[in-house]
């Protein structure tokens, strides 16, 4: 029984553990979102955040603590310097997991995780969408192809007149009658 066991261990040894949340927070990070498996995701919120709660205040020792988390430099800088002031306010909750579906080669459940204040939502972004009936009616598609119908039929009537008299001289006039005799 595992009763009161914390985390997960993703069928890893605890180095390879410690390499994919390091590796996981750098790409989060770095792209602000990115897509995981539902465990790896909630496994990385509980790693990620106290990083950033420690990015919030900016001093020697809180970047050794963070760097010796990490063990990457660029990450290190761009969490203090990017990524702590935006969320200086914020007491908590830095991350947002969505789930995402299944994956198709072995059904594993998906989410995108992300850092709130750097990405909305999709799903509160979106716009409503119309739903769609069957009902019989006129549609803009309809109108739209109408009217340019008209409008051609429109300029065809009036280039009418230039067309028939371009036509009437190209048609090849009579010979005159010195030609016909020659013949």
């Amino acid at each position: 029984m595992r009763h009161r066991v914390k985390g997960r261990k993703l069928s890893r040894t605890s180095a390879h553990r410690k390499a994919t949340m390091r590796a996981l927070t750098m790409a989060l990070v770095r792209e602000h979102r990115i897509v995981t498996t539902v465990a790896k995701a909630k496994e990385l919120r509980g790693f990620v955040e106290p990083l950033i709660t420690r990015s919030k205040v900016d001093n020697l020792a809180n970047r050794k603590e963070v760097f010796s988390s990490l063990q990457d430099k660029e990450t290190v800088k761009s969490l203090f310097g990017e990524i702590a002031p935006k969320v200086g306010d914020r007491p908590g909750g830095y991350t947002r997991i969505i789930k995402a579906g299944f994956r198709q080669g072995d059904s594993v459940e998906m989410a995108i995780i992300e850092l709130v204040d750097f990405n909305d939502s999709e799903t509160e972004t979106k716009e409503p969408v119309k739903k769609k009936t069957r009902r019989a009616g006129k549609s803009k598609k309809a109108d739209a192809t109408v009217a340019p119908a008209k409008e051609t039929k429109e300029k065809a009537e009036e280039a009418a007149p230039e067309v028939k008299a371009a036509a009437e001289s190209k048609e090849p006039k009579e010979k005159p009658e010195a030609e016909k005799d020659s013949e």
